[in-house]
């Protein structure tokens, strides 16, 4: 089994984590309403994904 020689210092660990913090979503306005939507995501209201119809739209 694989051990290590020397403890990882605390400052050589926390720049490894540097890379792990959450970044916040990222949103692209629709051409077509205007309003905000994940990008390579299905518009659930319209029900089309890249200019084409995919889905039904949902009946409000």
């Amino acid at each position: 089994m694989a051990v290590p020689k020397r403890k990882t210092s605390p400052s050589r660990r926390n720049m490894r984590r540097a890379h792990h913090a959450l970044k916040p979503n990222t949103y692209v306005e629709d051409t077509d309403t205007g309003e905000l939507k994940r990008p390579h995501h299905i518009d659930l209201k319209t029900g089309t994904y890249r200019g084409r119809q995919v889905l039904t739209p949902k009946e409000d």
